[in-house]
């Protein structure tokens, strides 16, 4: 047999064969069509099938050539995988592979199957595979939800999508569950088992149903790409798809819920909402309308779609076509039969230019009648200005035509036309469209009267004077409306400059500004024209609570003439003003910045209560830390005590069993001291207790937190008994203790450490120094972290803990530590705390002896 090699520059094709379940038939169809391409003459090879011990599947292989598997040894057994080096260097035609999602065993060239597939393909072999819809990556949850197993092997949808065919293998729940009975899929042992678990027909229901929806919708897809590729507009109905235009208003949840009946009658079907947007943007809905109706949309199991365009009708048609729609569903006008007979509206130019698609006009509660309860539009030019412009319009003409009457030998019937028209565009810009219309007609009988001939009469001699006025009284209307739109325009522009400003400022405030609500209530008055505003919180039991407010401010929402949602609970609510549409966008930002401003107050407290738990987390450790290093000592005494007086091959004297007796009791007393302070502390670090701050002598306190420590005769004292400061006892003891046997142990022998104390002001400071070899100026940063050793001191001798110890315990108290350089050497510990109000300064010396211990 003659082999073709498949040129490397060009990708194989995949051809997938999709099932909804194992046991479906997928293996048995591709070996079948592996039979087929091999009795046409194509070089095809079995690169991986897996059988499952099924005869008919074992039956399929026998007449093809099959690739020998690759066996690797993993963790002691040795497993068979597809040998994708061997099938490339093969190079067939065509290449079977089954179970597309596999996972390979560590140490195969890739980790995924399809991965190996996607290499057969770059080599421009022809790769025919299997795969299970519950092993695709976008439907692995909702395969777990329905069948309550998690599939661990999956393939990425985009692998499956790029196939240049993919045939469906179907079978029916109830066929499926049959062959299960037969044992044609499972071993005997296994069949009730998965009869009664993931072989539920309800079960093969849902996943027969995934798979074909998902099936259909590559279909859809490749329908899609050859309607664009052969540029075919018109609709084929192969699902019907509808379109739903929305334009903000009340009566759009009207229309979603028809079109989401009309969708859900037959299977397949779908529904989309069109909002069409003005490219000015000058007639646009707020983004927070926006939002809610895609919200509705995705409730009601569609979807909203904005596009931009000055003509709806061509927007929403063109866009009806775009997504092979086959119904629009378009609510009645609100507009009256009048102004629809002469100028038709969106709904009668969408019927007219829906072609082969199917048109609804849904009446609604809101048609018609709803323009009659809007009530006319704002009027932007005001009375006074309109009256301005009525009057003008009928005067200056008049004056005018005076004027040029009595110069009529100056200039003829054309001059006198445009002047006139002068006047009837400035009588547009004054007062508007009704004044120029006015104005219009007055002219048109000015100059009929005055300077047509016959003069003085209102009969018209010549045809084309005729038409002239005609003319003249179509032109100056036209003229008149394009003006007033123009102004409208303008108007519109305006406050949509002013909003654009405002929410400018808001922006700017949200990186930049303070937790300033009266100020936002009183910008929000400044820019909506009201008489006052707040903030109203929702309290649970129903009443409402000021939370701020800025001048005549309602303090219900009921009382309020404005209101905008800001969360759940708050509302910002204005009085003396009411808001027209356009401004509501604007009073809506205000709202959502209140919202921010009052996320932003508790992101803060969150962030103090951190602080907080941090704090007493530091206290906590600083316990711990005591524990572990301060428990060692006493317990190693009492247990060697306890050992020795235990011990039968030792004969103790008297004195020495008094000796040991004594150990065992000044270490039980020191640990039962220890372990009632840090259970004190303990309740501290977790809040349920308050320091127990009072006034401690420092004299004293010095003195009992280095009288058991070792070396303590060298340390100097020189602390007036008289100084006191405000600390818990037992914790500055804890803290004096540790930090003095620090210093001890980096000076020398024959060195001293000095302790003094000062007081300033409010404050009392004490200073603990010594004339060891220092710490450098960077290490500083680091002295009082736990597990710190700066320096060369043996390793057994502490853990690093004892500053850390001190530093938590010391800021417990509302202290702090620093440390500073010792004048000709040395380091100096400065341990400030609060001042008891009869401090005095400090004077006198004392020589005792020290504690605990540490490194620095």
């Amino acid at each position: 047999m003659e082999r073709s090699t498949p040129r490397a520059t060009e990708r194989g094709t995949l051809r997938v064969y999709l099932g909804a379940a194992p046991g479906v038939g997928k293996t048995y169809a591709m070996l079948d069509e592996g039979h087929r391409r091999v009795e046409r003459g194509t070089d095809l090879v079995v690169g991986y099938v897996e059988t499952h011990g099924r005869p008919r599947t074992q039956a399929g292989l026998e007449g093809l050539e099959v690739v020998p598997r690759r066996r690797i040894d993993h963790r002691g057994t040795v497993l068979d995988e597809m040998d994708l080096e061997a099938i490339v260097a093969r190079r067939p035609d065509v290449v079977l592979v089954d179970e597309l999602a596999h996972t390979n065993v560590p140490g195969s060239v890739h980790e995924k199957r399809w991965q190996d597939v996607e290499a057969l393909l770059d080599a421009g072999i022809e790769v025919v595979t299997t795969v299970n819809v519950q092993h695709l990556e976008s439907l692995n949850d909702v395969t777990e939800q329905v069948t309550g197993v998690r599939q661990r092997e999956t393939v990425p949808d985009h692998v499956v999508r790029s196939a240049d065919q993919i045939e469906l293998v179907d079978m029916s729940p109830q066929s499926l569950r049959r062959r299960m009975a037969h044992g044609n899929i499972y071993p005997a042992d296994r069949i009730d088992a998965a009869l009664s678990r993931y072989f539920r027909e309800g079960n093969l229901t849902a996943l027969r149903e995934l798979a074909l929806l998902w099936l259909a919708d590559r279909v859809d897809e490749g329908l899609e790409r050859y309607r664009r590729q052969h540029e075919i507009d018109a609709t084929w109905a192969t699902r019907e798809r509808i379109v739903v235009p929305v334009s903000g208003g009340p009566e759009s949840s009207t229309l979603m819920r028809r079109a989401a009946r009309i969708a859900s009658k037959r299977s397949g079907g779908e529904w989309q909402a069109l909002y069409v947007t003005r490219q000015d943007g000058l007639t646009s809905i707020a983004p927070d309308q926006l939002a809610r109706l895609s919200a509705k949309a995705e409730e009601l199991g569609g979807s909203l779609h904005t596009v931009v365009g000055d003509d709806a009708a061509d927007a929403i048609l063109a866009f009806a076509r775009a997504e092979n729609a086959t119904q629009v569903v378009i609510g009645a006008s609100r507009r009256g039969r009048l102004s629809t007979v002469l100028r038709p509206g969106v709904g009668e130019r969408v019927v007219s230019g829906s072609g082969d698609m199917d048109v609804h006009i849904v009446s609604h509660d809101y048609a018609r009648a709803a323009s009659r309860d809007k009530g006319a539009p704002a009027d932007e030019l005001g009375p006074r200005r309109r009256l301005a412009g009525l009057v003008f319009g009928l005067l200056a003409p008049t004056a005018l035509s005076l004027a040029l009457h009595l110069t009529q030998d100056l200039h003829g019937l054309p001059i006198e036309a445009m002047s006139l028209m002068v006047v009837v565009v400035a009588t547009a810009l004054i007062g508007g469209l009704a004044a120029a219309v006015a104005s219009a007609l007055v002219s048109a009988f000015l100059l009929n009267y005055l300077f047509t001939p016959p003069l003085h009469t209102l009969t018209i001699a010549e045809p084309e004077n005729v038409v002239t006025l005609v003319i003249f009284v179509a032109v100056g209307i036209a003229v008149a409306t394009v003006v007033d739109l123009a102004a409208r325009r303008t108007t519109q522009a305006r406050a949509a400059r002013a909003e654009a400003d405002a929410l400018t400022v808001l922006a700017h405030s949200l990186l930049t500004s303070s937790q300033d609500t009266a100020g936002l209530l009183s910008s929000a008055c400044r820019q909506l024209d009201a008489r006052g505003a707040a903030l109203l919180r929702r309290e649970p039991g129903g009443a409402e609570v000021v939370v701020a407010s800025c001048g005549d401010a309602p303090t219900s929402v009921e009382r309020a003439d404005a209101a905008a949602a800001v969360d759940d609970r708050s509302t910002l609510v204005l009085a003396g003003t009411t808001l027209p549409a356009t401004a509501r966008g604007l009073l809506n930002a205000y709202a959502a910045y209140a919202k921010v401003m009052e996320e932003r107050r508790l992101a803060t407290l969150a962030d103090v209560e951190r602080l907080r738990l941090a704090e007493l987390d530091r206290t906590r450790t600083a316990l711990l830390a005591a524990v572990s290093h301060d428990l060692r000592n006493p317990l190693a005494a009492v247990k060697v005590a306890v050992a020795s007086l235990r011990s039968t091959d030792v004969a103790f004297s008297p004195q020495d069993e008094a000796a040991l007796l004594e150990t065992i009791e000044e270490s039980t007393d020191r640990l039962t001291a220890l372990v009632a302070n840090l259970l004190d502390m303990s309740r501290i670090s977790t809040g349920s207790v308050s320091v127990a701050v009072g006034e401690v002598g420092l004299a004293e306190a010095v003195r009992a937190s280095i009288a058991p420590l070792v070396g303590g005769e060298r340390i100097e004292v020189d602390v007036d008994p008289e100084v006191t400061a405000l600390a818990d006892a037992g914790l500055l003891d804890r803290v004096l203790a540790n930090i003095c046997e620090n210093a001890l142990k980096y000076t020398p022998v024959t060195a001293r450490v000095r302790v003094d104390a000062g007081t300033a002001g409010d404050r009392v400071t004490l200073r603990i120094s010594d004339t060891g070899p220092g710490v450098r100026d960077h290490d500083r940063a680091r002295l009082f972290a736990p597990f710190q050793r700066l320096g060369d001191v043996p390793q057994q001798d502490g853990v690093g803990l004892g500053l850390a110890v001190a530093h938590g315990l010391t800021e417990a108290m509302g202290g702090t530590i620093s440390t500073e350089e010792t004048p000709g050497g040395g380091l100096t510990f400065v341990l400030e705390l609060a001042a008891a109000p009869d401090a005095v300064p400090p004077a006198g010396t004392l020589d005792v002896p020290i504690l605990d211990s540490e490194t620095r």
